[in-house]
């Protein structure tokens, strides 16, 4: 018996004479017989060219917007999830909260490309990185689907940014999370050279006795008053300016030197502003640096200018070591043409006391670059770091990002175009996304299968998204940009 809508059953008559189809929730049986079913075959083969037509168009579309990003990757189909690498360290506790509901996160714990997995130098769409690795444009050709880098951290001279925009890779940094650290330790290393604290601790622990006044006095020879001392900023940026505030509370007398701030922050700082560098250096009596380091201002300290400075000054240098040339250094300290100095960046780091120009060089304070540190900026900058790389996973590159320092590189590089709202295609938003040809193969969700030990997943989730293509160019350090850290303090 042929049965129609909830079992009802059908007459005797239709169940012998015609062929027919029973559709759920069709209160009746269907007769397809004769004209009926000519006419449902002509509609459905209309139906399935139209679809193959609409899908040829969508195709089109795609191809067209996507054109250029990148060059093919031919290594299999795309995945939903993109795979951010962290290149020079090993803990992922802190960015894993933030990213795994969108990106597999995976670690290197590098200190060179040539020690990263093939499979995030293929794949990784996003680059998280410390100070201690460092990406030229040789390091940047060997990732196949980099699409932004985020300094974790304020400095971003072991980036060639400009390259990276040639390549269409963004390049961000996180400039605020370390300001307070790096001007304590500014202030507390100026303190130090001024009341000869690090010495008189020294004597007394190689067992120098210090009763009388004459042992008081060899054993503190050298501290001086700081009320009505000179303070040489060179480059007020965020750093800077703290550094400067935390002076003026202890009686210095601040001035300063950046050609890149516009008219009247000197006032609204209650400082005094210098023409030039030579002017700067001429009348201080402590120089601290406060700069970025770039091609223009590398040895911004070197014999001429320390010549220039008064005799017996002190010298600090919080920010980047290429900065002072220290074999000028060592010699100035050895003729006393600098009473002391403190270093917590050097030219080669690690640093050690055992090699390089300064071994032998006196009245001299080195830290291994920590100024940045305190558990609560480390974990703020990692924080923030992550937070970019989501804004670039779910937005647009570079508009959606917060401190992109190579922007206008990017904008200037106009071979990479930018995917308009208004172009994309439904089908790119969808569960069924698939990243366009020769954007990015990311790994599976869950893991990195084929990974060696150098490469460990540790994220994994289940939504779909990926990185839309970039709009892309650049912002440069200005030429011999004594002051790039306005925008970045000189942290890490």
């Amino acid at each position: 018996m042929a049965i129609g809508r909830e079992g009802t059953p059908a007459t005797h008559a239709h169940c012998l004479s015609t062929p027919q189809r029973v559709y759920p929730g069709v209160n009746k049986v269907v007769d397809l017989t004769g004209t009926a079913d000519a006419f449902l075959q002509v509609q459905t083969a209309r139906s399935m060219a139209l679809m193959d037509k609409h899908k040829q168009v969508k195709r089109q579309r795609l191809d067209r917007i996507c054109e250029g990003i990148r060059p093919p990757i031919l290594n299999g189909p795309m995945h939903p999830r993109p795979l951010v690498a962290l290149l020079d360290g090993r803990d992922c506790t802190v960015e894993m909260p933030i990213l795994k509901d969108v990106a597999t996160v995976a670690f290197c714990d590098a200190q060179s490309t040539q020690e990263i997995h093939e499979k995030v130098l293929n794949e990784a769409v996003a680059a998280l990185l410390y100070h201690t690795i460092t990406l030229s444009r040789d390091d940047l050709e060997k990732f196949k689907g980099l699409r932004v880098i985020v300094r974790i951290g304020s400095g971003f001279d072991n980036v060639d940014i400009k390259a990276a925009a040639e390549l269409g890779i963004a390049v961000c940094n996180v400039p605020a999370s370390s300001v307070e650290e790096t001007a304590d330790t500014s202030l507390c290393l100026i303190l130090n050279l001024y009341r000869r604290v690090t010495w008189m601790h020294q004597a007394l622990r190689e067992g120098t006795r210090a009763s009388s006044v004459e042992q008081i006095r060899e054993v503190a020879g050298g501290a001086a008053r700081i009320r009505g001392e000179t303070l040489g900023i060179i480059g007020l940026g965020r750093v800077g300016q703290a550094v400067a505030l935390r002076a003026k509370a202890f009686g210095f007398g601040v001035i300063f030197y950046d050609p890149y701030l516009p008219d009247g922050v000197e006032r609204s700082l209650g400082l005094q502003r210098m023409a030039t560098l030579q002017d700067l250096l001429i009348h201080s009596d402590c120089v601290s640096l406060h700069c970025s380091l770039n091609e223009h201002n590398h040895h911004l300290i070197n014999d001429f200018t320390i010549k220039q400075m008064r005799q017996g000054a002190f010298l600090v240098n919080t920010s980047r070591g290429g900065l002072v040339d220290e074999k000028a250094l060592a010699q100035a300290l050895k003729e006393g043409r600098i009473r002391g100095a403190a270093l917590d960046v050097h030219e080669t780091e690690p640093f050690s006391f055992s090699t390089g120009p300064l071994k032998d060089a006196p009245n001299l304070i080195c830290t291994p670059h920590t100024s940045w540190y305190s558990e609560q900026a480390s974990v703020e900058a990692r924080e923030e770091a992550a937070r970019e790389v989501r804004r670039a996973i779910t937005g647009r590159i570079p508009d959606s990002l917060k401190n992109c320092v190579n922007k206008e590189y990017l904008m200037a590089a106009s071979q990479w175009p930018s995917m308009e709202a208004a172009t994309v295609h439904p089908e790119l938003n969808g569960a069924t996304y698939r990243f366009p040809p020769g954007l990015i193969n990311v790994a599976a969700a869950g893991g990195l299968p084929g990974a060696g030990a150098g490469v460990e997943s540790l994220v994994s989730g289940t939504l779909p998204h990926g990185i839309t293509p970039v709009s892309h160019p650049p912002h440069a350090p200005s030429p011999n940009k004594a002051e790039a850290d306005r925008d970045i303090p000189s942290d890490q």
